[in-house]
């Protein structure tokens, strides 16, 4: 298994209209991802079977995409269909790009560069148009890789270094958590977690009792963060780490909750709050891979960071071709310090 058999996001279904193309690059892929005037999505590789130019820099003429340099055109399976130079006398059939799977759903437009993977659909995204819940959706880019943006995504020790007041505040009190590796995932279930959200915690948990909280990495770059309040209040994070390149992530993330009668009316309140944390962990992350291109990437673990351990063992399995899924199931107890 390889990291082009997964499904990655490469649009929100807002961002296509109808007869629009778009260009996106997923692990150094150049995709053009093109809507037909019958809404169907289609994705070719971004290079034109001419003379190379980009074909995302041109049309959409009648629900086929036409080169900007020569205006070779071609259709939802890569075919050529039109050579303007040749006129009549050139005959369909011959020349066809390279083209990738492609599904619609959940609002998301996903590809795969690999064909024929067992992995025959996208990850579900928890509770979307639940009843009761509603979703905000932010893109954000971080100039680091998909492993280190899933850990800082699930990791709880920073967030009293880096979000301060907003998210938690340094309060020493110790923290209990169980871990489970299985299945190419890693889940962690949160023990002792009462009230420390920040400036929020009057309004996310006002009685003070214990929370349920997991986290959740699924390979290769999904992470889920699910908080349980008091009250039937639910309040989900999950993000998918698309890997532009080995050094620049597009994360696409969705801020799922439900909080009752408020639900609808604290709508600005949590997108505020969500970007304004998510521009803090940009800055440490790209802070973080500068460093990295400078000194390598040498990791001192303390007994805290299994989780971040059990992550890069899933990811070195993928990046060695090997299926994570086989690796052996383990589960472990842990207690820190926030």
């Amino acid at each position: 298994m390889k990291q082009e058999d997964f499904w990655y996001i490469v649009a929100e279904g807002h961002e296509l209209k109808k007869n629009q193309v778009i260009s996106r690059s997923i692990l150094g892929e150049w995709l053009a991802v093109f809507r037909d005037d019958a809404g169907k999505v289609s994705v070719l590789q971004d290079k034109c079977l001419h003379r190379t130019a980009q074909i995302s820099r041109g049309k959409v003429t009648n629900g086929q995409l036409q080169c900007p340099y020569h205006g070779w055109t071609y259709n939802q399976t890569g075919e050529v269909t039109a050579i303007p130079s040749m006129g009549e006398s050139f005959k369909p059939g011959s020349k066809c790009a390279k083209t990738y799977e492609v599904i619609e759903q959940e609002d998301y437009i996903y590809v795969r560069l690999a064909s024929g993977s067992h992995e025959t659909r996208p990850f579900s995204m928890p509770c979307y148009k639940a009843p009761g819940y509603t979703t905000i959706r932010l893109q954000n880019v971080f100039k680091n890789n998909v492993t280190n943006c899933a850990e800082n995504f699930v990791d709880i020790p920073h967030t009293t270094f880096v979000h301060p007041k907003i998210f938690r505040d340094a309060k020493h009190e110790k923290f209990g958590a169980h871990i489970l590796r299985e299945e190419g995932r890693v889940k962690v279930t949160y023990k002792n977690e009462k009230k420390n959200f920040g400036w929020f915690s009057w309004f996310l948990n006002p009685t003070g009792e214990e929370i349920g909280h997991t986290d959740e990495f699924f390979v290769p770059n999904i992470t889920s963060v699910h908080y349980r309040f008091s009250g039937q209040n639910h309040f989900i994070i999950t993000s998918q780490s698309i890997p532009i390149n080995d050094e620049e992530t597009l994360v696409y993330t969705d801020l799922t909750y439900n909080y009752g009668i408020w639900t609808r009316f604290s709508r600005p309140l949590v997108r505020w709050q969500a970007q304004t944390i998510i521009d803090q962990d940009v800055e440490i992350l790209n802070n973080q891979m500068k460093t990295i291109k400078k000194y390598g990437a040498h990791f001192q673990n303390s007994p805290a960071d299994i989780i971040h351990t059990w992550i890069e063992s899933i990811q070195s399995e993928v990046a060695q071709g090997r299926d994570p899924k086989l690796l052996p199931r383990k589960e472990t107890e842990i207690e820190f310090w926030v």
